[in-house]
């Protein structure tokens, strides 16, 4: 199931981008990329197979994610929302298409790990 896989803090071998995750307590988590550079999540809400979201932090940007998923017949429609804002001026400009390249990222590679209608 996808809530499963898009959730999961043990199972990340499907993402490109991340060489490992160090979960903190039952409400926090790092993610390393394979550059070793760490984003540190903070969970805001869990509801399961409908939402999930969490503020996320690193020492570039700060913001929050939201995550919604809804049963469309055998597949998961998903919307992923991000709303993120630069921690330093020079970052400001490069922040949006970041993020838009980073999304693209985590969409493939989830993509390739289950079937989703986006």
């Amino acid at each position: 199931m996808q809530w499963d896989i898009v959730t999961s803090l043990d199972d990340y071998a499907w993402r490109s981008d991340i060489s490992k995750i160090e979960i903190l307590n039952d409400k926090q988590f790092v993610e390393y990329t394979k550059e070793g550079y760490a984003t540190t999540f903070t969970i805001t809400a869990m509801e399961p197979l409908t939402c999930w979201e969490f503020d996320m932090e690193n020492e570039n940007m700060k913001g929050h994610w939201t995550g919604v998923f809804a049963a469309k017949g055998d597949t998961t429609e998903v919307d992923f929302t991000e709303d993120v804002v630069a921690k330093k001026v020079l970052m400001k400009p490069f922040v949006k298409r970041y993020l838009k390249k980073q999304q693209a990222l985590y969409i493939g590679d989830l993509k390739r790990r289950v079937n989703l209608v986006l």
